[in-house]
């Protein structure tokens, strides 16, 4: 791993990004634009996971924040959760290292950009595993702290990220418990690099079904998710190039250029 710095970490007070007041905010931006970029990114990030779920499977999002995830997964019996208590979720006040769901309730879990949020992210996995079926999946899109990531983080002062914890530690935090928007963007790369460490500590409970890594140019030129940022509004055809492009980034350069990564894990 390509690393800038071991360790950086930003207040939300220093974030330069224009972060989006709430997630209601957030849903009325979603529907009101004109742009193609953010629908295309979205569209992107979610639609691979159609793949891996079933008609009849029962699914949860955990970690929802807006819920874009409804407009993309096709499954009819898809739910989304967050630990807040908006108007637009099936589930209310989910802590998703913490739930109150049964045993083996679900066939699939879907995380997206939720992980690297999670104070401890092995209770997480633990948790998950509690809460899918036996052979469930839990479908995960989330960061690759690249060095083009960690520029990004740097010059924006958003979040941050450090390599220099142990994430398989679950006595201590990876990020800060009091503030739920805070973020350690390096943990996916901690849990999922080594794949040994990662047979070690979770391979009794998950298997690797599917990871591939993904995104560049498309999540730069978004517009920005929940932040919002400058952007080139383009047809779907120029957006298709630049996906073309960031396949050969990320195929040839991943630790320089690569910004997502793709996992499914199997519940054994």
């Amino acid at each position: 791993m390509l690393k800038i710095r071991n360790k950086v970490k930003f207040s939300q007070s220093q974030n330069k990004m224009r972060t989006l007041a709430n997630t209601k905010e957030a849903i009325s931006h979603f529907k009101s634009t004109k742009s193609n970029n953010l629908k295309f990114l979205l569209k992107k990030r979610f639609n691979w996971m159609n793949d891996f779920i079933k008609e009849e499977d029962s699914g949860l999002e955990v970690g929802s924040g807006a819920g874009f995830a409804k407009y993309y997964i096709k499954n009819k019996n898809f739910k989304i959760s967050d630990f807040r208590e908006d108007a637009h979720l099936d589930y209310k006040n989910v802590d998703a290292q913490h739930t109150n769901f049964k045993d083996n309730t679900f066939d699939y879990v879907i995380a997206s950009n939720m992980i690297h949020h999670v104070p401890y992210p092995i209770r997480f996995f633990k948790e998950m595993n509690r809460i899918l079926k036996r052979g469930g999946r839990l479908i995960i899109f989330d960061a690759y702290c690249s060095l083009t990531l960690q520029l990004i983080i740097i010059l924006m002062k958003h979040e941050g990220f450090d390599f220099t914890i142990n994430v398989w530690d679950e006595t201590n935090p990876k990020s800060d418990e009091k503030d739920i928007w805070d973020g350690n963007i390096g943990v996916t790369n901690l849990i999922f690099d080594n794949k040994d460490e990662f047979e070690k500590n979770l391979g009794n409970i998950f298997s690797i079904e599917y990871e591939k890594l993904t995104e560049c140019l498309i999540f730069l030129n978004s517009g920005g998710v929940t932040s919002q940022t400058f952007y080139i509004p383009m047809p779907n055809l120029f957006l298709k190039i630049l996906d073309f492009i960031d396949g050969i980034l990320v195929k040839f350069f991943p630790n320089i250029f690569c910004v997502g990564r793709r996992v499914v894990l199997r519940k054994k």
